[in-house]
């Protein structure tokens, strides 16, 4: 997989999650996903567990910032880390966020693995 492939779909993905477009988001997966929102649990046993993590997005947070810098990639997968600023809509809190996303794409360019590890402030 070519460098530029990985982030295209970085931004598109990034892009969906600061517009608020978690369909947008959900369109970029994989039906079969192996995908890990923490990486210490499972990962979703389906992808309806992983529409339930990101249909409540654009209820709970706003003013959504991001930039991210492609440090590893291979054929097979790559790693991206990124940061983002957003207000929690609930409290008003604005957070900040150091990442690590681990990602692999089928030949249809979708995400089949996707792992994350981040920090927050």
């Amino acid at each position: 997989m070519l460098k530029e492939t990985y982030e295209k779909w970085t931004r598109d993905f990034m892009d969906s999650w600061k517009n608020l477009d978690w369909r947008r988001t959900l369109s970029l997966l994989a039906k079969d996903v192996a995908y890990y929102e923490n990486p210490m649990d499972e990962p979703c046993s389906n992808f309806e567990e992983v529409t339930n993590l990101w249909n409540v997005v654009a209820d709970n947070q706003k003013d959504i910032n991001y930039q991210f810098k492609i440090v590893a990639f291979n054929e097979e997968n790559c790693m991206i880390n990124w940061q983002m600023t957003r207000v929690m809509t609930q409290t008003n809190q604005k957070q900040e966020i150091d990442g690590i996303f681990q990602i692999s794409l089928n030949e249809n360019g979708l995400c089949k693995f996707f792992k994350q590890w981040r920090f927050t402030r």
